[in-house]
């Protein structure tokens, strides 16, 4: 019996030391103190302690994805793809999540979740799952006091899984999201007397966005934490307040509820701020709320925004520094997150910082992630001047003057500068804006941030002035809803645009050209303030044609009368009407016959695009069908788009 024990322990370590593992993204914590954070090591964690882990899984066909964005944001091509287009064509198959499952499953983990775009699996387990799942041990230690704990070595997991895994999230907590808010203290007051704070129903007529209509067809998502029923209530009030329609909010409460409500001050400013830039009458808000601000939960809520494909403009008030997300994966798992985003016709805007340009609390200059991503727009900030009636007078960046006075938890300042972690894309490289330095600059723009011209956020009902570049990125959100909303959502990310344009089109922006927050603003684009700050009217005309397109003319169905011998080549698209009478039960459109592969969209009272409809029908062929029961008395639109060139079909229309 004890020389069969001996055999059976001598073949498990033989097997134990012949698994071969393959690196992830995701690289052992580093724990150091800083000047504000201190750092201290307690023990190894015990191997029963329970964590929650999120496995970011590769995207599939990543060149043709590249491609496509790519011919996205350099205005080549104008089509989106939807939810089913990204599963069927990108997302990891069924057999590589079901293979990632079963490892997690044989180390111990369990509520083992796959997501519905199966790019991230989350799982509950333990410090021992973990070491047996990817080849790490998980340590505790104090930070500043807090709890935390961080994985000592290079995750890993299987060579099997190598091309499958990414990255692994919930293997550390000492480094976390912070919120980009700065309130307004004494110090700042005296420093800027000739500054007023400022509702934020004053900001579309500062920024000149008042002449476009609201973002009646838009909907808001807005990533949060914690308990949002403070943030709610007083959204209302401030709906009421302000003259608006009461907004239709809804919560999508990321990995559990959670009652914290320290952030009640952020959410706050950036769900009334957005909405008041978007007019006060949106379709729509969503507030995606992670239960914490780790790596995992937010990983999480960045990717619901995506596979829910809802929202076509989200705000995101948060960051941490750039080297600490690229250690993480955080870098890796949530650029791909972001560029899907930009796939679906999705934009998100982040803010810059609040530390200048010295995110990650050193002398040396480093940026905030997620505003360095090439995927997101990045909002810095500046100290906004009016004249009468509110009108915009003169604009400077929000400064700081060295190293530790632009720490956020000093003076604070708008966040800019040389990307550490992440390339140029090519749009800021043929701008020529960069000079020699081949990295992603920030910001992309700038908007109000400084506290002193903050803006006067409603808190358990009453005001109180808030700044940071957490008040500039809402701003440009509700300011693009309302943009994109004029257009029928059928706009791509727009950041390639405006370097494209810039040059030729200055009326766009108010340039910037004093201050620093560590690097100089100077005429034209600048890592302070990028192009400057905006003047939506201007800009909405150049970007967009600011009105939805007219359907061509001669395109107009007649029910019963089938329309013969279409074709299309790929990416291209047609737009049909049909007006229903009253009193009609059903109205079905049909695509038939033929070869290629037609798609049709279907809304009321305006053109649908490939990224915003009421109804679809997306399969794979030529034959597709909608059938709209008891439709609306009014006019119809009708999309037919050929996702790959087809020809010889017939479409009919039916009420």
């Amino acid at each position: 019996m004890l020389a069969l024990a001996a055999m059976t322990l001598a073949a498990f370590a033989t097997t134990a030391h012949a698994e071969t593992w393959a690196p992830t993204a995701t690289k052992a914590t580093a724990v150091a103190s800083t000047a504000r954070t201190a750092v201290t090591h307690i023990s190894t964690m015990q191997a029963g302690a329970l964590t929650h882990i999120v496995v970011a899984l590769k995207l599939r066909n990543k060149a043709q994805l590249d491609q496509l964005t790519a011919d996205l944001m350099s205005g080549r091509s104008h089509k989106t793809l939807s939810s089913q287009d990204f599963l069927r064509l990108y997302a990891p198959t069924k057999e590589q999540v079901q293979a990632v499952v079963n490892h997690l499953t044989k180390s111990g983990f369990t509520n083992i979740t796959v997501s519905a775009n199966n790019l991230l699996i989350s799982a509950n387990g333990s410090a021992g799952s973990v070491k047996t799942a990817f080849n790490t041990e998980l340590h505790t230690y104090s930070v500043n006091g807090r709890s935390a704990y961080a994985n000592v070595s290079d995750a890993a997991v299987p060579q099997s899984l190598g091309d499958v895994v990414l990255a692994v999230h919930g293997l550390q907590t000492v480094h976390l999201h912070h919120t980009m808010l700065k309130k307004l203290d004494a110090g700042t007051a005296a420093r800027t007397m000739s500054a007023v704070g400022h509702n934020p129903t004053d900001f579309p007529t500062i920024y000149n966005a008042s002449s476009l209509p609201s973002a009646t067809n838009a909907t808001i998502g807005i990533i949060t934490q914690g308990d949002m029923s403070q943030t709610i209530a007083d959204l209302n009030t401030f709906t009421s307040n302000s003259g608006y329609p009461q907004t239709s909010v809804s919560t999508v409460v990321i990995n559990g509820a959670s009652s914290d409500t320290s952030g009640v001050d952020e959410w706050n400013m950036d769900t009334q701020s957005s909405l008041a830039a978007a007019g006060g009458t949106i379709k729509q808000m969503i507030l995606y709320t992670a239960n914490t601000l780790s790596d995992s939960d937010l990983t999480t809520a960045y990717n619901q925004v995506v596979s829910d494909n809802k929202a076509q403009t989200i705000n995101v008030s948060l960051g941490e520094c750039e080297t600490d997300a690229q250690s993480s994966g955080i870098t890796a798992s949530n650029d791909q997150i972001f560029q899907s985003a930009v796939a679906q016709g999705q934009t998100f805007s982040v803010s810059s910082g609040d530390s200048g340009a010295y995110e990650c609390d050193t002398s040396t200059t480093a940026q905030s992630y997620p505003a360095v991503s090439p995927y997101v727009m990045a909002l810095g900030g500046t100290l906004v001047n009016t004249g009468s009636g509110n009108a915009w007078s003169s604009e400077t960046v929000w400064a700081c003057s060295d190293w530790q006075s632009c720490q956020q938890s000093a003076s604070g300042g708008a966040g800019g500068g040389p990307s550490l972690t992440e390339a140029a894309p090519s749009w800021q490289v043929s701008a020529g804006i960069l000079g020699s330095s081949t990295k992603r600059g920030v910001p992309d723009i700038s908007l109000d941030a400084d506290p002193s011209s903050g803006a006067l956020v409603l808190i358990n009902g009453s005001p109180t002035q808030i700044g940071g570049t957490s008040l500039a990125a809402p701003l440009f959100t509700g300011f693009w809803a309302r943009v994109q909303s004029a257009n029928s959502n059928g706009l791509a990310f727009p950041a390639s645009a405006i370097y494209q344009k810039a040059a030729a089109n200055p009326s766009m922006f108010h340039d910037v050209t004093s201050g620093s927050q560590g690097y100089s603003a100077k005429a034209g684009w600048d890592y302070a303030s990028g192009y400057g700050s905006l003047n939506v009217a201007n800009f909405a005309s150049v970007i967009g044609s600011g009105t939805p397109p007219p359907p061509p003319p001669g395109n107009v169905l007649t029910s019963g009368v089938a329309v013969t011998g279409l074709a299309l080549s790929t990416g291209s698209s047609k737009v049909y009407t049909i007006v229903v009478p009253a009193g009609r039960t059903s109205l079905t459109f049909k695509t038939s016959g033929g070869k290629g592969d037609a798609d049709i969209y279907a809304s009321f009272g305006s053109a649908p695009t490939t990224s915003s409809y009421q109804y679809v029908s997306d399969g794979s062929t030529t034959s597709e069908t909608i059938t709209i029961r008891n439709p609306k008395a009014g006019t119809y639109y009708l999309l037919l788009n050929s996702y790959a060139t087809f020809s010889g079909v017939t479409l009919i229309a039916n009420d």
